[in-house]
């Protein structure tokens, strides 16, 4: 008898949390060297197919499926998005990243380079704090101490997390290009500390 699944494509990484992209990165590692093996988990984490319902699919079907995924895939660079939404509650990016509280400073530095890993969803929960105040262009969040809630990033899409990441990415080439100008020497790229502690001002500029 033929069996029929319902399949649901994403469409980009709005589509795709941050739970499931971890889960996936670990998944694709175990096949670095086969892309026909890691297009194939592509299908089944992204679409939440099994893998018995995979090897039933037929041919042309994975082929228009797989087609999908690879024509948003490559596109991690999204916009900053200051503000995001969680269970009906405003969380907002540290306003000021220069002049951070010491806590959450220490706390982010601590994980000295910045990437989408096991500790991305730690670093979030220090940047985005519950909003308590909005005036015009300017807004305040909660004081932080020192409890890091990262569960709940886990669930928010990977486009608000490369937005962020691709932030101080965009940062870190900034600071690299300001290095270079003013020594004229070849530098190292610049570490989590350092993009904090010089980002106000680069900071202030891309919000305007």
């Amino acid at each position: 008898m033929r069996k029929e699944i319902e399949i649901s494509i994403p469409q980009s990484y709005e589509d795709i949390t941050l739970r499931k992209y971890l889960a996936l990165q670990k998944e694709l590692k175990n096949y670095e060297d086969n892309e026909e093996a890691q297009a194939a988990v592509l299908v089944t984490y992204l679409c939440g197919i099994d893998s018995d319902d995979l090897v039933g699919l037929g041919r042309g079907d994975y082929v228009n499926i797989s087609a999908e995924i690879s024509s948003w895939i490559g596109n991690t660079n999204h916009p900053l998005q200051q503000f995001i939404w969680i269970d009906g509650v405003e969380y907002g990016l540290e306003p000021n990243l220069s002049n951070m509280s010491y806590g959450a400073y220490a706390d982010i530095t601590q994980y000295d380079t910045i990437t989408i890993d096991t500790n991305w969803a730690k670093i979030m929960s220090i940047l985005y704090r519950p909003v308590t105040k909005r005036v015009r262009d300017t807004y305040e969040i909660e004081r932080y101490i020192g409890v890091i809630d990262s569960d709940k990033f886990l669930d928010v899409s990977m486009d608000k997390h490369f937005g962020t990441l691709f932030f101080f990415v965009n940062l870190s080439t900034d600071l690299v290009k300001s290095i270079l100008n003013s020594t004229k020497e070849e530098v190292t790229q610049p570490n989590i500390r350092s993009i904090l502690e010089r980002s106000g001002e680069i900071i202030l500029q891309s919000w305007r």
